[in-house]
């Protein structure tokens, strides 16, 4: 057989390293958070971190955060991409509001990694997963034209409230003036 075309596109292939790579990190870092895997904390040790963090309800706050990064497991495949994409690059937005103030670069505690996750998530929301992916192999029945802006602009609004209300309980807790031992001084 002869092809005319390229049989393996450069792109497709590219995506699908893109996809298998971003969301095999997101999905172990979801496994940390809800199963306690890799060395995680699990669903209890997370909600407990999101509480010292400022969101809440903690455990919804946990359960997103991870549900929203084990959607990794569904970059990988190239399933609901938008979706997908959508909702971890929402979870990283949350992210990189509690990284922001020790500045960018992740040597010193910054955004940069959540940043770099959650604009490769939003990029493969956008363009899809490409040929070799579940998408395709389904006919693209759950990435539609329409579901991309419908995705990120959900995802982008529930961030958005999120983060907000986080920063809200953050700046109003002020310093604590207890001490240690849960005594006024």
């Amino acid at each position: 057989m002869t092809c005319h075309k390229p049989c393996v596109d450069r792109k497709d292939l590219g995506l699908l390293a893109l996809r298998v790579g971003t969301g095999g990190v997101l999905a172990a870092h979801g496994a940390q958070k809800l199963l306690g895997w890799f060395g995680g904390p699990g669903l209890r040790g997370t909600a407990a971190g999101m509480e010292a963090m400022g969101f809440a309800p903690p455990k919804a706050s946990a359960l997103a955060a991870g549900v929203g990064e084990a959607g990794g497991i569904l970059l990988a495949l190239g399933l609901a991409t938008p979706v997908a994409g959508a909702a971890a690059a929402g979870t990283m937005a949350g992210a990189v509001a509690v990284h922001a103030p020790n500045g960018f670069f992740a040597q010193g505690g910054g955004y940069e990694y959540p940043a770099f996750l959650g604009f490769v998530a939003a990029g493969l929301a956008v363009t899809g997963a490409g040929r070799y992916s579940l998408d395709r192999a389904l006919g693209n029945a759950l990435d539609r034209h329409w579901m991309v802006p419908a995705a990120l602009v959900g995802s982008a609004a529930a961030a958005l409230a999120v983060v907000a209300s986080r920063n809200k309980r953050v700046s109003g807790a002020g310093p604590r003036t207890d001490s240690a031992d849960g005594t006024d001084e």
